[in-house]
């Protein structure tokens, strides 16, 4: 493989059999929030304002606390409850109809169902009890309190197999509403600074940092496709430059999520350069988390490959299969392993690297 001289180089990545290759409610108060975040995240997503943001978690907050109260008065004829965004009250299901004016005089919205809340709750139970029997094309099956039904999602033209699964349960068939849907649940894997991934299944790199839609690590891993350390699909190479420049981006599929931190628990939260002399970490898949100083800078670096320019010097050991793994100063990404010797390990800075592949850091 192209980099297999690299022996006594970091950025080398390992092969799985050890050999070395490239490897309207009053607002409430900000401050009262337990998460301050959360507004300017609910503003972005559900289109608020501020305040519309801070007036929304205060009526739903007294909406699952009347919830709470109304499910214990009302036993055996409460038909579940939603929050209604439209009107900001909590509307609630019952089944007994001499009881719709005591949930009316709490402030909430009346409903009269069909189905308890007990009674949706226990068919779930059945389901679950015979999941194995369930086939491939269902993918799940919940409580839906806005339509006091259990919602059963299905492929599409596969109505046929929820027919059976049924029957199998023995459930009440009008208690479930058959919901085809092409979307097929996945595990979600985050994308972590330091953790393996694999190059078309064979050798082994690190990943550096967290950007938008995936992640930079060294280019001279690339190009292929890319499996997570779980052997899981997780992309591949978008761009590389190797020689001149040891950098890498990969976009990962649906399945990964990038997070802005380390895999020890180190958040990213910027890319300011550390001085010269400054403690430094890195981390890889092979040696882990492994700290020294920050030595020389702009060094030009003759691999038998080629000639890489601009890359750091460090004193922070390393080993193959480290390739592309995160250098980090405090919390402020430096740059992504690229190679070196028994003393020295350089890191490609992770600055020109964003700018050349136009992507942005996830920050933690």
């Amino acid at each position: 493989m192209k980099i297999t001289k690299l022996l006594g180089v970091a950025a080398t990545a390992v092969v799985s059999a050890g050999a070395l290759v490239t490897g309207t409610p009053a607002a409430a108060s900000s401050d009262a929030l337990l998460n301050t975040e959360m507004v300017p995240a609910l503003q972005r997503d559900l289109g608020l304002t501020a305040d519309q943001a801070l007036a929304r978690i205060q009526s739903e907050t007294a909406a699952g606390t009347l919830e709470q109260s109304l499910a214990s008065a009302l036993a055996g004829s409460f038909g579940g409850a939603s929050y209604n965004e439209a009107t900001g009250k909590l509307r609630v299901g019952v089944t007994d109809a001499a009881k719709l004016a005591q949930v009316t005089a709490s402030g909430a919205e009346a409903e009269l169902v069909r189905f308890s809340a007990a009674q949706l709750d226990s068919t779930v139970d059945k389901l679950n009890a015979g999941e194995r029997a369930a086939d491939g094309a269902i993918t799940g099956w919940g409580v839906d309190a806005k339509t006091n039904r259990v919602t059963l999602n299905v492929l599409p033209g596969k109505s046929g197999a929820v027919d059976s699964f049924l029957e199998k349960t023995g459930v009440d068939k009008t208690a479930v509403a058959v919901v085809e849907t092409t979307s097929v649940p996945t595990l979600k894997y985050d994308v972590r600074g330091g953790d393996a991934y694999y190059i078309n299944n064979s050798s082994r790199c690190s990943i550096g940092f967290s950007v938008n839609g995936g992640f930079l690590t060294a280019g001279h891993c690339g190009p292929g496709t890319v499996t997570g350390s779980n052997r899981v699909a997780m992309g591949s190479f978008a761009r590389t430059s190797f020689p001149t420049n040891d950098y890498g981006h990969v976009r990962v599929n649906s399945n990964w999520v990038p997070r802005g931190i380390i895999n020890n628990g180190t958040r990213v939260s910027g890319s300011t350069v550390a001085a010269t002399g400054a403690s430094v970490c890195k981390s890889g898949s092979t040696t882990g988390w492994t700290c020294g100083t920050v030595g020389a800078k702009n060094q030009t670096v003759r691999y038998a490959e080629g000639t890489v320019y601009g890359m750091t010097a460090t004193n922070v050991r390393s080993q193959a299969g480290d390739s592309g793994g995160s250098f980090i100063a405090g919390n402020q990404a430096q740059g992504m392993l690229s190679g070196g010797n028994t003393s020295v390990t350089y890191f490609f800075p992770v600055r020109p690297a964003l700018s050349a592949t136009g992507t942005s850091l996830v920050l933690g």
